[in-house]
């Protein structure tokens, strides 16, 4: 995770944020670990569940079940909103819709953080056999390219490589089902040239594991007034 970079980007403290596709809420963890006092929504219960499970919800902390095209919130709602690797796995046709709806509860001054994956990278192709994000991943960045010539102003734009450590393939099918769990038969299918990949695209981690390299995609972006 580049949570670093997200701290030293936005100020938490006090600030009102929203995770959306918080899955087992990691990040919403965090977030509220910096003083800011956080709501984390996803659609699948299963990973709300586990969220809960991992730490009791707080007056800084809750979940939500939904979908970030109908976000159940007021219009004006948060400082900051945080699509973290998220806005791509949203359905392409609902990409346009939820980003209008995240400038619909942002306040004035709010800001608009999107961490989007790049289709390229030895993290991207040790998992291109279980489900190829090439053309969704592309839909993502069109959407927000998109969406700061409308209803949000780009602020800043950049691009970085992560390294993103698996301890072993048990941990990376772990990870992936995580994210979808109607992956599971995919990662299985293709078991042997997933672990193949692991061996040759890797390199040895400190600690154990093994480790990857993904580039990504970091916007800034904040609600046009009216």
């Amino acid at each position: 995770m580049s949570f670093k970079l997200l701290e030293e980007t936005l100020g938490l403290d006090g600030r009102d944020v929203l995770d959306v596709g918080c899955g087992e809420g990691a990040l919403a963890r965090r977030l509220a670990g910096s003083g800011a006092r956080v709501t984390g929504i996803d659609p699948l219960a299963q990973a709300l569940e586990n969220a809960r499970a991992a730490g009791a919800e707080t007056q800084a902390l809750r979940y939500v079940e939904g979908v970030a095209q109908e976000l159940p919130f007021a219009e004006q709602s948060f400082d900051v909103l945080i699509f973290f690797n998220s806005l791509h796995h949203i359905p392409v046709e609902s990409m346009g819709p939820a980003l209008r709806e995240a400038a619909r509860v942002l306040r004035p001054q709010g800001v608009l953080y999107v961490q989007e994956p790049l289709a390229e990278g030895t993290a991207f192709e040790l998992l291109r056999p279980v489900n190829d994000e090439t053309a969704v991943r592309a839909a993502a960045l069109q959407a927000l390219d998109a969406a700061a010539a409308g209803e949000l102003r780009r602020l800043d734009s950049r691009q970085t490589v992560l390294t993103v450590r698996h301890a072993d393939l048990a941990a990376l099918r772990a990870r992936t089902l995580s994210v979808d769990p109607e992956r599971a038969a995919r990662f299985d299918a293709h078991h042997e040239e997933i672990r193949a990949a692991f061996e040759r695209l890797g390199r040895p981690a400190e600690g154990g594991g093994r480790e990857f390299e993904q580039p990504f995609r970091i916007e800034l972006l904040e609600r046009r007034g009216p």
